[in-house]
C-alpha cells in the first residue's frame, strides 16, 4: 500500500523558531499523521557546537505520514491557514516497499588497509581468509561508513599489533577496538562515557569471538597502572573532548606508544596537533573529504 507524505517547509535559524516547528509537527499529528519527522532542508551537517551555542538549521522540513486515503488537498489547506503567509506545503505519494530489505541493500561489506574487513551479519564475507569483523548498523557509534571511522581501521590495519595492548578512547561500537584484537593485538580496553556503548561494545565483542581478550569501563577512573597503559591508543571523537581530555589521553600511553586521531575536522587539525606536540612527536595529518587523522609517538 503506498503512503502519502505531507511536507513543510519552514525558514528556521533562531531558538524562536523552534516553537514554529513544533506547532507544524502538532498541526499535522493532528490531522492524523502516523509519523512526523525532520529534516535539514539544506542537508548541511551541524559538526561541533561552540560551548553554549545552539546550532539550528536555516531552513527545516517537517514530514508528516499519512495513509495514502486522506484528503491531502484538505489537510494542507488546513496547515497552511495556520501558519506564516507563504508557508511551502507539498505533497507526494511514497511507493510501498520493504523498507528493511532497502535498509540491509543500503550496507555492504567494506574493506580497510589490505587485509580488514567490516560486514554486515547477512552479508557473506567476501574474503574468508581476510580478517573479517562482523558489525551490524544500528544505534550505530560508528560502523564504518565515516571517513574519520574508516581513517582509524586503516591506521590499525597498518600497524604491527601482534603482543600489543590498544586502549579504544571513546569506544562506541568498539569497532576499533575490535578491530585491533582481529588484527593480532594481545588486549584491548575500550573507555566510554556512555553506558550504551559499554553495551553495545561488549555485545559486537562477543560475535566477534574476542570478548575473553576486551576491557570495557565508563571513563572517569583512576589514572592506569604502568603495565596498563597502551602500545597503541585510537580515539575518534570530536576536536573540543581531544583537545580538553588530552591531558588524560597521554597518561594513557606508555613511551614509545602510538597514537590515532580522529573526528577533527580538516581545519582543527593544527590547532589539536599542538596540544598533542607537548608529548608526541606529531606527523603531517591525512585529510579526507574535510575529515583529518592525526598520529604521533610518545616522546
Amino acid at each position: 500500500m503506498p503512503w502519502i507524505q505531507i511536507k513543510i517547509r519552514l525558514r528556521t535559524g533562531t531558538e524562536h523558531d523552534e516553537l514554529v516547528i513544533e506547532k507544524a509537527s502538532s498541526l499535522l499529528t493532528g490531522q492524523g499523521a502516523m509519523s512526523v519527522t525532520y529534516t535539514d532542508a539544506g542537508d548541511n551537517p551541524v559538526y561541533e557546537p561552540l560551548p553554549g551555542e545552539t546550532k539550528l538549521w536555516s531552513e527545516t522540513i517537517v514530514t508528516g505520514l499519512f495513509d495514502a486515503e486522506v484528503k491531502t488537498g484538505r489537510i494542507m489547506d488546513f496547515v497552511k491557514s495556520h501558519l506564516r503567509p507563504g508557508t511551502q506545503v507539498t505533497s507526494e505519494i511514497l511507493e510501498d516497499k520493504d523498507w528493511v530489505r532497502e535498509w540491509m541493500d543500503h550496507f555492504k561489506p567494506m574493506k580497510f588497509g589490505r587485509r580488514l574487513w567490516i560486514c554486515p551479519s547477512w552479508c557473506k564475507t567476501p574474503d574468508p581468509d581476510a580478517v573479517n569483523l562482523m558489525l551490524d548498523p544500528g544505534l550505530a557509534f560508528g560502523t564504518g561508513t565515516h571517513p574519520t571511522t574508516a581513517m582509524c581501521l586503516e591506521f590499525l590495519d597498518g600497524e604491527p599489533l601482534e603482543g600489543k595492548h590498544v586502549i579504544d578512547f571513546g569506544c562506541g561500537s568498539g569497532i576499533l577496538a575490535i578491530a585491533a584484537l582481529l588484527l593480532g593485538a594481545k588486549s584491548a580496553l575500550g573507555l566510554d562515557i556512555d553506558p550504551q556503548a559499554i553495551k553495545a561494545s561488549g555485545e559486537n565483542a562477543e560475535r566477534n569471538g574476542v570478548r575473553d581478550r576486551l576491557s570495557l569501563r565508563l571513563t572517569g577512573g583512576e589514572a592506569p597502572e604502568e603495565n596498563e597503559k597502551a602500545d597503541v591508543l585510537v580515539a575518534n571523537i570530536l576536536a573540543g573532548p581531544l583537545t580538553e581530555l588530552a591531558p588524560d589521553i597521554e597518561k594513557l600511553v606508555k613511551k614509545g606508544g602510538h597514537l590515532a586521531l580522529s573526528g577533527i575536522l580538516a581545519k582543527q587539525a593544527d590547532d589539536v596537533r599542538a596540544v598533542y606536540s607537548q608529548w608526541f612527536e606529531m606527523d603531517e595529518p591525512l585529510i579526507r573529504e574535510d575529515w583529518c587523522r592525526l598520529t604521533g609517538i610518545r616522546k
